[in-house]
């Protein structure tokens, strides 16, 4: 399905909406200005109608209700206005003199959007892609949204109930669900771009940085690698919160720990932690258990695989694998940031803390969240050091995917990367 002017269209139409959208996107830039305080207000209104059920009711995965409750939650105008107000500051559209300067006239300091923004949304969070465009739309620019393959829908009907409310916003949202194989379609959605958001791994953001015209915006939010830093004796209640984290975002999500650190350089630690981890896990995993019965079968094939494999050519791993019914825990002697196999299996690896910063830079540009156990008069210090490591979000491990109204995405502040900054005299 596409949806362009306020309506949904087949999505065999694409080729004849695609030439009459330039000339559209001319006539809206020239003739309308969408105020944010417009859009906080249909946001706003859109939530209460969520709260209410008059969306949700379309839904009955009951995990996917709870996201979607959640999300309306930042839909409200007193969210949205801490959003903008802690990333652009409180009169960001109203256009302001320059400091004086000896010598130098005032000037016009005016912020505008960026102009056309042309979003890539990943698949691994259910209202990522909506949330991008709400993003857009909160800066004035107009939107064009390539849909990812996993989504559900729900994303359209999202921006046909909001912009059926305010007609206001129909020419500032166009969606389209052209598929990645579509490259003269996608390259064909680029170059009406002054900015692409780009959410994805390296082969998304590489892909985009081949077909995005000279002179494009890039506006890059890459596939981001967490882990658990454990300094000390961990007590069980921070274990217990470790591993429900672990187990409820199926270690999905940016946030998600992949990688349990032990701040010690001998294995033996390690094989221990591993060991006496595992019952947490099982027991997380009961209490969340995976409902993806594909993806746990295609993990036991693949172990499967692997073992057979390293049979066959006499090769002995120095990796050990310590097997729960539902989940596993993976002792390694490396210390390398990498992304676990998901679904409740976790590696654990050692990295003393005096290593941290040489181990963790080589990842400098993947690192997100940091979940941090370790005794109260250490905290300041591990924290400050995992920062200086270049982490952007250092949290207790069983929040190691809350998020915060106002708080930054990956170290930057979303809104100011979608518009610019025009001076006159």
């Amino acid at each position: 399905m596409i949806f362009a002017n306020g309506k949904i269209y087949p999505s065999d139409v694409q080729n004849r909406l695609l030439d009459a959208l330039p000339e559209q996107i001319c006539n809206t830039r020239e003739t309308q200005t969408l105020r944010c305080e417009t859009v906080i207000q249909a946001l706003d209104r859109m939530s209460r109608r969520i709260a209410a059920g008059e969306f949700t009711d379309r839904v009955a995965d009951p995990e996917l209700r709870r996201q979607i409750g959640f999300a309306a939650g930042r839909l409200t105008q007193e969210a949205l206005r801490l959003k903008v107000r802690t990333e652009l500051g409180d009169h960001w559209e109203a256009p302001h003199a320059s400091e004086p300067f000896p010598g130098q006239p005032t000037f016009t300091v005016q912020n505008v959007p960026l102009g056309v923004i042309l979003h890539i949304a990943a698949g691994n969070m259910d209202a990522l892609p909506a949330w991008s465009v709400i993003e857009g739309l909160l800066t004035g620019n107009i939107n064009i949204l390539k849909l990812p393959q996993a989504d559900k829908g729900l994303t359209i009907e999202f921006f046909r109930m909001l912009t059926e409310q305010t007609p206001e916003l129909r020419d500032f949202v166009y969606i389209f669900d052209t598929p990645s194989t579509d490259i003269a379609g996608i390259r064909r959605l680029a170059s009406l771009a002054d900015g692409i958001s780009v959410w994805g791994g390296d082969a998304a953001v590489s892909a985009v940085r081949q077909f995005a015209p000279v002179g494009c915006k890039l506006i890059e939010w890459g596939h981001r690698l967490s882990f658990c830093y454990i300094s000390g004796e961990p007590p069980a209640e921070e274990l217990t919160a470790l591993a429900s984290h672990i187990l409820q975002t199926r270690q999905l999500l940016c946030s998600s720990c992949q990688v349990i650190y032990i701040d010690t350089s001998a294995q033996k630690d390690v094989l221990d932690f591993s060991e006496h981890f595992l019952p947490y896990l099982e027991a997380a995993a009961s209490m969340h258990p995976v409902s993806d019965l594909g993806m746990a079968a295609q993990l036991t094939l693949r172990r499967r695989v692997q073992a057979l494999e390293s049979v066959l050519s006499g090769e002995v791993s120095e990796r050990r694998i310590f097997q729960g019914e539902h989940t596993s825990v993976t002792a390694c002697p490396d210390s390398q940031l990498e992304l676990s196999e998901l679904y409740g299996n976790v590696l654990v690896k050692p990295l003393p803390r005096q290593s941290l910063m040489r181990e963790l830079r080589k990842s400098a540009g993947y690192l997100q969240t940091a979940g941090l156990i370790c005794p109260a008069g250490e905290r300041a210090k591990l924290t400050e050091l995992l920062i200086r490591c270049g982490v952007n979000r250092v949290l207790p491990p069983g929040r190691m995917s809350d998020t915060f109204l106002g708080e930054s995405h990956d170290g930057e502040s979303p809104l100011r990367r979608y518009i610019r900054t025009v001076n006159l005299l």
